[in-house]
């Protein structure tokens, strides 16, 4: 009984319970809804037909403060700007409060400066299409894309030998249709630059003579070469008697004479500096110019005393003089006295020397004299070995006068005649050209005329494959100027600088090395910041030398004649000799960028300007290095780059070697082009590693083409 009692009373608890929770929550759901509901709180929204794709069936289970509000995901995923109208853009504020705020938009970077503030060569200007920037003025390329267009392969037919007639071939100097058109040849106009058109240059690769060897190597090469490497006997025929040269059996050989030094280069040089000490070859006189040179044997002399000297000569009867210069391992260019600027910087040559060099000094008023007076450093020496020096006969006693006269009004000081040679000195400032009398001849030139300029630019605007870049600035020159070599002599006097620019040069070895005065006249874009500019340069080539020797085995190459395509201020050069690398640079300063020769010239090197988009003034066969940093990639925008390459191919000698620092955008193409040239090609990383944005082209050019 008592047992009963007690599960009823259990029964009656647990109902009572169950009920009482079930009349809670009824309560609470009741209250909860009819808040919800009001005005002044939002709803809570978990599941709504409204976003719902399918129907449910309740309209609301519970409610959100969010109710009837939409947002852009996309915005958030994209980080890219809203399209949210202004009461919208305010609710978002409200729910991303809490947290962390999106990235900002990415920044569009053009391309001309990288995320260091880095200028860059290859930036993009406009829309274009980057497989028909690749593949413009390339008539044999096709171009394959793989990945959705981002690689490009070229493929280049390869290139056919030339006739045999061309073996010799300088573009420029050989152009008889343009020699043949000339208006007077009087003057010697015909040995100087007559390029052929746009598009009718050279499209085959120059034969090598039959029998070509590897080049005798230096210093063996000053008095000995292979005669199956310059097989023309002319010079010997003529200069015979003369001491200059010889062949004996396979070889030519050197005795080292000359027409006005027939007891030796070395006894030459050695009467030149006793008559003047203050020469001091290796010391005050570093840089020197040869007019005239034979085969060049005055410079290949002087290198012993550690002189530079650039030969030049043009190709005239006696035609291939630079070509024996050059094989023999010494600096020198085709080029002549005639009517134009010599490609070559004013106050460049601590002394120029003339021995018989066949130029009328002082005709038309002396207006060729007035060039070698452009050219020659302040301070610096002129000597004339010639037969008006010594002979007493009436005629060339006029011409000695002559001399006389014109070198007087010129302030330059007859230093010393003795035997067979005559130096003059030219001033060190304009005090005496200021203190001549009025009417004096010749006349000083204007003081806005620049002695610096030997090439003119006039305004054209181009079609380019980029459309009209009249306005385009790329590196700070505008690509619608187009070049004009030629800038004519003038006769005046050149005025030297005021503030002696050029006069004061450090003596050899420290100008390698100092930054000279001449630094502060150049013209591009950095003002305070020069000398670390140029002391940067040479520090990154020393150091890229350095890897080269050490990794590249750059001294088994046993290298004499180097060309720099690009040479800036000269580092390359002068990383050369910091490295004890027997061999002479001649660096060419493209003509679409500042003009640094002065600084080259200034710091003991030697150099010359050009324009890539036009052959260069030498023999076939002529250098061992080729170097370009940074050059294809801006001269891309200008010209074809098989052309050009064509042209390197040309001046390189059997055996030689290609180096091309530059970006990856032009790589392929140089791979292609090199392959079709018949070079042996391979792509390696800079010190940089694989990520860097530039590479290194190495080519090598057979001996024996196949």
């Amino acid at each position: 009984m008592g047992l009963m009692s007690n599960v009823d009373l259990f029964k009656s608890s647990t109902l009572i319970k169950l009920s009482a929770f079930v009349f809670v929550s009824v309560v609470f759901f009741y209250l909860g809804k009819q808040w919800s509901q009001s005005d002044a709180y939002q709803q809570i929204l978990f599941f709504s037909s409204n976003q719902s794709p399918k129907p449910v069936s309740s309209s609301s289970v519970s409610l959100s403060p969010n109710f009837n509000k939409t947002f852009n995901l996309s915005s958030l995923f994209n980080h890219t700007a809203s399209t949210l109208s202004p009461p919208q853009q305010q609710q978002q504020q409200i729910v991303v409060a809490s947290t962390p705020p999106p990235p900002p938009p990415a920044v569009k970077r053009m391309g001309v400066v990288d995320e260091n503030g880095v200028m860059t060569n290859d930036f993009e200007v406009g829309d274009f299409d980057p497989e028909a920037v690749e593949n413009s003025g390339q008539q044999e390329e096709e171009a394959t894309s793989n990945g959705g267009g981002q690689t490009q392969t070229f493929k280049i037919n390869k290139f056919q030998v030339c006739p045999e007639s061309l073996r010799e071939y300088i573009p420029c100097m050989d152009n008889l249709e343009a020699i043949k058109k000339l208006n007077s040849t009087a003057k010697g106009e015909r040995f100087e630059r007559h390029c052929p058109e746009k598009d009718q240059g050279l499209s085959c690769l120059v034969p090598a003579p039959k029998g070509y060897r590897t080049p005798i190597p230096w210093p063996k090469s000053r008095d000995e070469v292979w005669f199956s490497n310059v097989p023309h006997a002319r010079l010997v025929e003529d200069k015979g008697g003369q001491n200059w040269i010889t062949v004996d059996k396979d070889k030519f050989k050197f005795p080292g004479g000359g027409t006005q030094f027939i007891h030796g280069a070395d006894k030459y040089i050695d009467q030149m500096e006793k008559m003047v000490p203050e020469i001091a070859f290796g010391h005050n006189t570093r840089v020197v110019l040869d007019v005239g040179c034979g085969v060049a044997s005055f410079g290949a002399y002087l290198f012993s005393k550690n002189v530079l000297t650039l030969s030049v000569a043009p190709k005239d009867v006696h035609e291939n003089q630079i070509q024996f210069a050059l094989e023999r391992g010494v600096p020198a260019m085709v080029s002549a006295f005639a009517t134009r600027r010599l490609l070559y910087p004013s106050q460049a040559f601590d002394l120029i020397h003339c021995s018989r060099c066949r130029v009328n000094w002082t005709r038309d008023d002396g207006i060729l004299l007035l060039e070698v007076n452009r050219l020659l450093r302040a301070g610096g020496y002129f000597a004339w070995a010639a037969q008006p020096v010594y002979k007493h006969e009436v005629v060339l006693e006029e011409q000695w006068e002559e001399m006389e006269n014109l070198t007087t009004n010129l302030c330059w000081n007859l230093v010393k005649k003795e035997g067979y040679i005559a130096v003059w000195q030219k001033p060190l400032n304009n005090s005496c050209y200021l203190s001549r009398k009025d009417g004096t001849q010749p006349p000083l030139c204007d003081q806005d005329y620049d002695p610096d300029k030997v090439w003119s630019i006039y305004e054209e605007p181009l079609q380019s494959r980029f459309g009209d870049f009249d306005n385009l600035i790329v590196q700070g020159y505008r690509t619608s100027k187009v070049v004009n070599w030629y800038v004519d002599l003038k006769p005046c006097i050149t005025r030297l600088p005021e503030d002696g620019y050029g006069a004061n040069v450090s003596k050899w070895p420290a100008r390698l090395q100092n930054p000279p005065d001449r630094l502060q006249s150049i013209q591009f874009d950095a003002y305070i910041s020069r000398k670390e500019l140029f002391k940067a340069e040479s520090k990154y080539w020393n150091e890229i030398i350095e890897s080269y020797v050490r990794v590249l085995k750059w001294k088994n190459f046993k290298l004499r004649n180097v060309l720099d395509m690009r040479a800036g201020f000269g580092g390359f050069a002068a990383a050369l000799i910091q490295n004890r690398l027997d061999c002479w640079v001649l660096n060419v300063v493209p003509v679409n960028g500042p003009n640094t020769l002065p600084v080259i010239y200034d710091r003991g090197l030697i150099g010359v300007m050009h324009d890539w988009c036009e052959p260069f003034d030498t023999y076939p066969r002529t250098y061992d290095l080729l170097h370009a940093a940074g050059l294809f990639s801006i001269e891309r925008k200008r010209c074809n780059i098989t052309t050009i390459m064509l042209e390197m191919d040309r001046i390189l000698r059997p055996g030689g070697h290609v180096y091309i620092r530059d970006s990856l955008a032009v790589m392929d193409e140089l791979q292609a082009i090199g392959n079709a040239l018949g070079w042996r090609v391979s792509i390696r990383d800079t010190s940089e590693g694989p990520h860097a944005s530039y590479r290194i082209f190495i080519g090598d050019k057979n001996l024996l083409r196949t």
